[in-house]
């Protein structure tokens, strides 16, 4: 089932890895089994959910009780998110869960495990409040997908994770696609699709690809086979003709990929056993979504060309992805004892003020598609939305001061000042942006005796290659960036953000809204324009 769909978008409403693993992409088969979703809830997974500015009572709600709400949902590395909010964007309740850890056949069972969330997240949004909500979207990690039975929906194989790779499939989808393109990498879902094509001997004939967000989204509405084109745009879906390419569609695998349409376009109403059990409106509808990076710049509302979004990624996460199969229930009893001594207070779990790496994001009337330095576009209506990560960031910071030194460190810089040190931060050796260096050395010598100037120089020179991340997409053919939106750790740093400022020659200011859930709630709200 494959194709695209025309549209038009009467309403512009723009709205975040472990190593790669070496080798050919493991063997995905699954038995297949059914969970009914209604007894999957794990009850025992931490729930956090706030209500903002209501009450049950309508009149002390804040707003009325006609008002229509929207819901996003917001699927990442380790957990998800929900925001629900109105057409103004007040946010009226927030939550969210950790992701379960479910077991099959000595794996993590992700599909489950994402299930449960999800029904657990429409638990969680207050029972007062559901009957208010319009449309429901949800983001997925980008580059993640499952091969479905296209009559059942059920999940055929492992799902490949966002950052998996399979290099065994790079050297053929080299030789299908243009020079450059975004599809020639490791871990793109093309690659990931031909792995499974060329190393599974079960019958294709009733198989189907979705990404994480499609999948999700077609438990909700219950129409196999429908994607957008952020997802898409991995496998090698091109947004700008609005169509797979010729080069794609003549694949032996080409029918197993989606139909694709915009992001935030309605699908269908939510299914009737879904609305009866947790009470949703029969007019309820669920649009498509987009990828979490994505969602992430919508929520952050930079709606016109040249405004760019920097975030600064933090260094806490859990690196899930690539267990052996005999280490993996050993993994799980290890995170959950290290999750019940934080709770108990014996480990405590911070994040740094300073993100670990950088990753910028532009919104230009050109598309760029560049490789070489893992620069490429998603398409926002009629703009485009491009992206590149570098390796530097708040990581290396870790490796000379604590938490506490960088904050009084700080507090001593005079950011209007320039610092003469020359450095380039990273971690290990290595580069992609704005420098395709694989063999580039970190630089972070000579050290000053004052600890003040080398926090200064570091800082400092971060926002060097931030600026020249900027003028390489400009030489590239973008937007020339006039207006920058800092999300993620590195907001925090007042004293960072004005030494940006001043490097960068542009005003630089902290995303009122920075979470990705909050743009799903976008998209959801963009339905129903």
């Amino acid at each position: 089932m494959l194709g695209s769909i025309n549209h038009s978008s009467t309403l512009s409403i723009l709205l975040y890895p472990l190593s790669p693993k070496p080798g050919c992409c493991s063997s995905r088969k699954l038995n297949v089994r059914t969970h009914p979703w209604e007894k999957s809830v794990e009850k025992s997974v931490k729930l956090r959910t706030m209500v903002v500015g209501c009450k049950i009572e309508n009149q002390e709600m804040g707003f009325q009780a006609s008002e229509r709400l929207y819901l996003g949902m917001d699927f990442g590395t380790s957990g998800a998110r929900y925001a629900l909010i109105d057409k103004q964007g007040t946010i009226h309740a927030e939550g969210k869960r950790e992701y379960p850890n479910y077991m099959k056949e000595d794996s993590l069972d992700w599909a489950l495990s994402w299930k449960t969330t999800l029904f657990s997240l429409l638990e969680d949004v207050p029972v007062h409040l559901r009957p208010l909500v319009a449309s429901i979207s949800l983001d997925g990690t980008s580059a993640t997908m499952l091969i479905i039975d296209s009559k059942t929906g059920e999940p055929l194989a492992i799902p490949y994770l966002y950052n998996e790779s399979c290099p065994d499939a790079l050297p053929l989808v080299k030789s299908i696609a243009p020079m450059n393109h975004t599809v020639c990498s490791g871990s793109s879902t093309l690659c990931k699709l031909v792995s499974w094509w060329n190393n599974d001997d079960s019958d294709k004939k009733s198989t189907m690809l979705l990404h994480q967000a499609d999948w999700l989204l077609w438990l909700l509405h219950g129409q196999l086979g429908v994607s957008d084109y952020n997802n898409a745009l991995k496998v090698g879906y091109d947004p700008e003709a609005d169509s797979y390419p010729d080069w794609l569609l003549s694949q032996p695998y080409a029918q197993l990929l989606p139909m694709v349409k915009a992001p935030g376009t309605s699908i269908g109403h939510l299914k009737g056993d879904i609305r009866t059990q947790f009470g949703f409106s029969e007019d309820c509808i669920v649009c498509t979504g987009t990828t979490d990076s994505i969602a992430a710049f919508l929520a952050a509302r930079a709606t016109k060309p040249g405004k760019a979004v920097c975030i600064f990624f933090s260094d806490l996460h859990f690196s899930l992805c690539f267990i052996r199969k005999w280490e993996a229930s050993l993994f799980v009893v290890v995170v959950h004892i290290f999750i019940r001594l934080c709770h108990m207070g014996f480990i405590i779990a911070k994040v740094t003020s300073l993100g670990s790496t950088l990753a910028i994001k532009l919104l230009s009337t050109t598309r760029i598609e560049d490789a070489r330095y893992g620069v490429y576009s998603h398409r926002l209506d009629d703009k485009w939305l491009v992206g590149g990560a570098s390796n530097t960031g708040g990581a290396v910071l870790k490796e000379n001061f604590s938490d506490e030194q960088l904050e009084k460190l700080s507090e001593h810089i005079n950011p209007m000042e320039a610092s003469p040190l020359d450095y380039y931060p990273l971690k290990s050796v290595g580069e992609r942006f704005p420098v395709a260096n694989p063999k580039m050395e970190p630089r972070l010598h000579p050290r000053p005796e004052s600890d003040v100037e080398y926090l200064h120089g570091i800082l400092e020179s971060i926002a060097r290659i931030e600026a020249k991340a900027y003028m390489l997409l400009k030489d590239l053919g973008a937007t020339q960036v006039d207006e920058v939106f800092t999300a993620g750790g590195g907001a925090k740093n007042d004293k960072w953000t004005k030494i940006r400022e001043r490097v960068l020659g542009l005003p630089v200011s902290r995303a009122t809204q920075t979470e990705a859930a909050y743009g799903a709630a976008l998209l959801a709200l963009k339905g129903c324009q």
